[in-house]
């Protein structure tokens, strides 16, 4: 059972809204030693300068390259301005509202620094989605990019909790009220002597509905995921940079773009609109190695590569956020000669737990746990399935599922295993292989469809460009296999081509798993990190 050491926290609120020990998962955190105090925000700044990367890049965004001396000595005057002006105690928790850019990093790693348990959000939030996160975390200050500051500002006027919204300049202008309180300090900070389990980042889970919930992740967890799966499975080094598309705000940004660079002494690209055509841009200005994206943005990619693009930078493509389809795993490996590196991870999580290697990947798998992790596939009464069938997975080792005061909990852990929400199977070897969403299979006329698979046959064919399956309602089998489908450049929508396509998925795959109904459609709804949001098709 764990046993927390002592905190730094003077405002106690995240540990004492902990879930109970006993509704934590098994924590695996035997390979990883970390002193008993901990300062993420130092680790991945000052540390770097100490190990004589000072003069290496860290960051490249809005125009400009910042080393790590000079990203060090940034933090270390925003903290100042933190605690001297702002007034932020330890355990206070600091929301950060802004767009993909060296500001927000090092805005993070200034209140990490300062003690502060940090809640990165997205710039698309409206102020009623920002009071809801606010209300749940108990958030006293928001540090803002000036250029979102409306609908922060309209938060804060009915909110009980925060007091203090300061802006900062996130277009490397630093002409802000944060930026001007920073200018004044020295550029050496004594951070916050944190313990390696206080609390340091709260993430909201993207797909929540309802009462928001949010994941509570320790200083050693932001560590963990760098020396886990960024060193054992990416092989990170200080030669490589890194670019992507998620959010900071999401964990899978924040580790793929901030973290896992940051903590080898490579170098990020930070992107505000990290569109497919500014990717490829970025790639080929810097000779980017490692990419994070959705399956979506890499075909898009690809299309690029037959008008000249030049990737060839790329080492590592790293495709998470949803399952990517074997076809374009193999126009990738066709292309380019190189793995994409498909994974699974989860806010509860942290970061990616099961992934493809760089020698031992395969297309329509999503590969085996991550050293230190353990998976297994069970049914609906917690028993251990036989390989090859389908259910639900379970996976526990260094990080797991903490939500912040959440009947939910009880959810999600099982018998100290994280039940993330997916389908999976197992097969013989070891492999894991992703079916759906627990709550995206489709159950027509009792058989389970996995709503992926029929996607990907679907994008098997050169006709179609993007594609999303839902089960639709049917009074005879329950549901029908409906397939929103958005045609390549030159293909017409009619009759003839969807039931050309029908066709095409029966010779695929089992026939009873072909679309019954097919809507052509110009685009498919997406959230900000490129995931298909297939409950607004349900919804249509």
């Amino acid at each position: 059972m764990e046993k927390l050491g002592p905190s730094a926290h003077i405002d106690t609120f995240s540990r004492d809204n902990l879930p109970p020990v006993e509704q934590w998962p098994d924590l695996l955190i035997d390979r990883f030693e970390y002193p008993e105090r901990l300062n993420a925000g130092v680790e991945l700044t000052d540390r770097l300068v100490e190990k004589g990367f000072g003069d290496h890049t860290a960051l490249i965004g809005n125009g400009r390259r910042r080393t790590y001396k000079e990203l060090a000595d940034w933090t270390n005057r925003l903290a100042h301005a933190l605690v001297d002006d702002l007034g932020v105690k330890p355990g206070n928790r600091i929301l950060i509202r802004s767009a993909n850019n060296p500001a927000m990093v090092a805005c993070w790693l200034a209140a990490t620094k300062a003690g502060a348990v940090v809640v990165n959000t997205m710039p698309m939030l409206r102020a009623g989605e920002l009071a809801k996160i606010v209300d749940k975390a108990e958030i006293s200050h928001a540090l803002c990019d000036t250029r979102l500051m409306d609908e922060m500002t309209s938060c804060a006027k009915g909110s009980a909790f925060l007091k203090t919204v300061a802006g900062f300049d996130g277009t490397s202008n630093h002409d802000a009220e944060l930026d001007r309180l920073a200018l004044e300090k020295p550029v050496n900070f004594e951070a916050v002597d944190t313990g390696r389990d206080d609390v340091a980042l709260l993430g909201f889970t993207s797909g929540t509905t309802g009462s928001p919930k949010a994941t509570m992740h320790f200083h050693r967890d932001l560590l963990i995921i760098a020396d886990g799966y960024a060193k054992e499975v990416l092989r990170v080094t200080p030669d490589d940079v890194f670019v992507g598309s998620p959010p900071l705000a999401f964990t899978f940004g924040l580790g793929g773009l901030a973290i896992f660079p940051l903590r080898f002494g490579a170098a990020a690209t930070l992107l505000e609109n990290a569109s497919p055509p500014n990717m490829i841009e970025i790639i080929e200005k810097y000779n980017a190695t490692i990419c994070f994206t959705a399956p979506t943005a890499y075909r898009a990619m690809l299309a690029a590569m037959d008008a000249g693009a030049n990737l060839s930078s790329l080492r590592a493509a790293v495709s998470a956020g949803e399952t990517l389809p074997a076809p374009v795993y193999e126009e990738w490996m066709r292309k380019t000669g190189k793995p994409m590196l498909d994974g699974i991870g989860s806010t509860e999580m942290l970061h990616i737990f099961v992934s493809n290697r760089f020698d031992d990947h395969r297309p329509a798998c999503t590969g085996k746990p991550v050293t230190g992790y353990e998976a297994k596939i069970i049914g609906e009464d917690g028993g251990v399935l036989p390989p090859g069938e389908v259910g639900r997975l379970a996976v526990r080792g260094p990080t797991g599922c903490r939500y912040l005061s959440d009947e939910r909990q009880k959810n999600y852990v099982l018998d100290g295993w994280n039940i993330t929400g997916d389908a999976f199977s197992m097969d013989a070897d070891g492999y894991f292989h992703f079916a759906a969403r627990n709550d995206d299979m489709i159950i027509s006329s009792g058989y389970n469809i996995a709503g992926p698979e029929v996607e990907a046959a679907l994008l098997s064919h050169d006709a179609v460009a993007e594609c999303a399956v839902i089960g639709f309602p049917d009074e005879q089998r329950g549901a029908i296999v409906q397939a929103h489908i958005v045609l390549r450049h030159g293909n017409n929508a009619s009759d003839a081509l969807a039931k050309a396509l029908q066709e095409h998925v029966k010779n695929t795959i089992a026939p009873f798993k072909y679309p019954r109904s097919v809507v052509f459609c110009d685009a498919l709804p997406k959230t900000q990190t490129g995931k298909i949001q297939r409950f607004r098709l349900k919804d249509s």
